[in-house]
């Protein structure tokens, strides 16, 4: 960690994490746990611990295991199994130094932590983000005529968004369809020509229509709205989760709800441009940081940083699985950021109480002002 005063305001901050996932309860072997070291798949004779990700777990998160930095995988993973799931969850948790979790509980192919014993473990608050395509996707698992789906999607929607401690939604229309999508409100007649076709196929949600139809109920519904962009696993089509793409949509939108996009890599700069061209646009670089590791966080930030408005950046982990991303998002973040800001108050470049103003907007207060949340926790 370096050291100067950016990086102690930054050490002693409680962050706002906007966007992460539940840990896993249970036990991992190798297989298990490498398979949640990257978002791609695990092949045979490569390691997952053979990454920048899993170099950084060895050298940043042994030492939270009680073990030597760089100790050898088996040797970490034969610690993690001796403390047990929910002893190594709190160490990590802990580490983060989170005031609040923004929990999106619409993904979990594994058993993972509810919200509240997130937010325990790492003694803090737990929120929720909901996940618009599982609303659409369970719609259809309870039957619905195509005729009915928009007015009973609208209403599940409504009736997630109401439940306590419900902050924001999310969609995941970039692994779904991609950006490049027409911008426009589709009509009732097409939604309905749509949602028979889908409900016909039945599977997840991936029908052009009814995503657009799902992005503007978003914007109904009033609350900060969640993209992921950028990288991800097989799924994505890189080059349909440019954030470039939301541009005539985010034009339509003008005047509404708050848009984050997520992640970003390696369209950060092309983030930064929305989020300084359009009043509603805010940004993270959450899910590449653990991925990148602390050695090359700065660079994805400064990037991020070119242009973006100081009041627009916004920390995220997208932990997820592992509580070791949790550690690593935030170590990463409290690095990089730091290192940033405080070389450019040592070349004069910025003040010292603008460079303090700016780490805790990043690390909390921007979270805050755009999810409505109070000062504390």
């Amino acid at each position: 960690m370096g050291t100067g005063p950016v990086h102690e305001e930054l050490a002693a901050l409680e962050l706002v994490d906007h966007h992460c996932h539940g840990v896993t309860t249970g036990p991992l072997d190798r297989p298990g746990f490498e398979s949640l070291l990257t978002d791609g798949e695990s092949w045979p004779g490569v390691s997952s611990f053979d990454t920048p990700a899993g170099v950084a777990v060895r050298r940043h998160c042994a030492p939270l295991l009680d073990l030597d930095r760089h100790a050898p995988a088996d040797t970490y993973l034969a610690r993690r199994a001796a403390l047990g799931p929910e002893e190594v969850n709190r160490r990590f948790l802990t580490a983060a130094r989170t005031g609040v979790f923004c929990v999106d509980t619409g993904f979990a192919p594994l058993p993972l932590t509810p919200p509240a014993a997130l937010a325990r473990a790492g003694g803090g608050t737990a929120l929720e983000i909901v996940r618009l395509e599982s609303v659409a996707e369970s719609v259809a698992e309870r039957g619905v005529d195509a005729g009915g789906y928009a007015d009973a999607f609208r209403a599940a929607a409504l009736d997630a968004v109401r439940r306590p401690g419900v902050v924001g939604v999310k969609s995941v229309a970039a692994y779904r369809t991609g950006f490049d999508l027409d911008p426009a409100r589709p009509s009732d007649a097409d939604v309905t020509r749509a949602a028979r076709q889908w409900l016909a196929r039945g599977g997840r949600l991936d029908q052009p229509v009814l995503i657009r139809h799902l992005l503007w109920t978003a914007v109904d519904l009033g609350l900060p709205l969640q993209l992921h962009t950028g990288f991800g696993d097989h799924d994505i089509r890189l080059h349909r989760a440019d954030p470039a793409h939301l541009t005539d949509w985010l034009h339509l939108i003008a005047g509404t709800i708050p848009v984050l996009l997520l992640h970003c890599w390696p369209y950060q700069r092309q983030a930064a441009y929305l989020a300084a061209v359009f009043e509603q646009v805010y940004l993270d670089v959450g899910l590449t940081l653990h991925h990148v590791g602390p050695v090359r966080a700065r660079t994805v930030l400064e990037e991020a940083l070119e242009i973006t408005p100081f009041r627009k950046l916004l920390y995220s982990s997208d932990a997820y699985g592992v509580s070791e991303f949790y550690a690593l998002g935030a170590l990463a973040f409290r690095r990089g950021l730091g290192d940033l800001l405080q070389d450019r108050v040592d070349a004069d470049e910025l003040s010292l109480p603008d460079a303090l103003r700016v780490a805790r907007w990043a690390g909390a207060d921007n979270a805050r002002r755009v999810y409505r949340l109070p000062d504390g926790h």
